[in-house]
């Protein structure tokens, strides 16, 4: 291994083609600093200087060597720089929807993992309720959650629509027992499906929990089931239900809201704030994803 101190008296020496005139540079003896570079040729096996009365010469393994010495003090003053800038090194801890991370993550969250390279972001999933019971126990700086109502303690960024679904030219929509697939426990969409369910209204057979949105959709193409689905994911291979004619619980609009722990932010968790206010038509806007 070559010791940092060994390569920077190496180059000192190179520099000044003197072992005296090196040795006042980095204020050691002349006899301390002869001694570093016989450590030093004895670790790669090669004479590294040729000394004659006018001073020293590098040796071709020199030459070589000291490119090397350049480029290993380089790094190592790169990674002390960079380890001193991170050595209070914050973290952010954020809650989103499982059904949304990847709208997140393309819209704005890998620009602040990018930019901010000293932030380590925890980004965890989960259906909305439950990151509103972890938020309130602690567990993250900010989440953002979907509600059926304006959000009372929360920052609004948009209104998200969500349409029953069934596959387009398909049969399970048409059974007197409808099957669904639905959201998990705790998921807002599903405690409206069963809250605005009535008596008069077709009995549902649920076949399929689950937080993928990419589950809910096949379920429905493959016409195994139907589904509320995020108006944005609704594709060629589907057909909106009227809830009236098909006798299914109304679905309200819902708000994709912004929470936050007031006990832990900073001006790191409100730079990350900003950025996803910023990217809200981003997020809001219809894409298939």
């Amino acid at each position: 291994m070559l010791k940092i101190e060994l390569l920077e008296s190496f180059i000192a020496v190179a520099e000044s083609g003197n072992l005296s005139k090196a040795a006042d540079k980095i204020c050691r003896t002349q006899s301390a600093l002869s001694l570093q570079i016989k450590k030093l040729e004895e670790s790669v096996g090669q004479e590294l200087l040729i000394r004659d009365n006018k001073g020293v010469t590098l040796t071709e393994s020199g030459e070589t060597l000291l490119n090397y010495a350049y480029k290993m003090l380089q790094l190592n003053s790169q990674a002390l720089d960079d380890l001193k800038e991170c050595q209070n090194r914050e973290i952010i801890r954020l809650g989103v929807p499982t059904d949304y991370i990847k709208r997140y993550l393309g819209s704005c969250l890998l620009e602040f993992i990018r930019e901010f390279t000293c932030i380590e972001l925890v980004i965890d999933t989960d259906v909305s309720g439950n990151l509103y019971k972890r938020l309130q126990q602690g567990e993250f700086d900010l989440i953002v959650a979907t509600h059926w109502q304006p959000p009372a303690n929360g920052e609004l960024l948009f209104e998200r629509k969500f349409h029953w679904v069934a596959a387009k030219e398909g049969n399970a929509h048409k059974r007197e027992t409808i099957p669904m697939a639905l959201y998990p426990e705790n998921c807002p969409i599903r405690a409206q499906v069963f809250a605005n369910h009535q008596l008069t209204m077709r009995p549902i057979n649920v076949l399929l929990s689950t937080p993928s949105p990419q589950a809910l959709c096949m379920a429905v193409e493959n016409d195994l089931t139907i589904a509320p689905i995020a108006e944005f994911r609704i594709n060629d291979r589907m057909q909106i239900l009227d809830p009236v004619e098909h006798q299914l619980p109304v679905l309200p609009v819902f708000n994709e809201s912004l929470y936050l722990n007031p006990d832990t932010q900073t001006d790191a968790t409100q730079q990350l704030i900003t950025l996803i206010k910023a990217n809200v038509n981003n997020l809001a806007e219809s894409y298939p994803g």
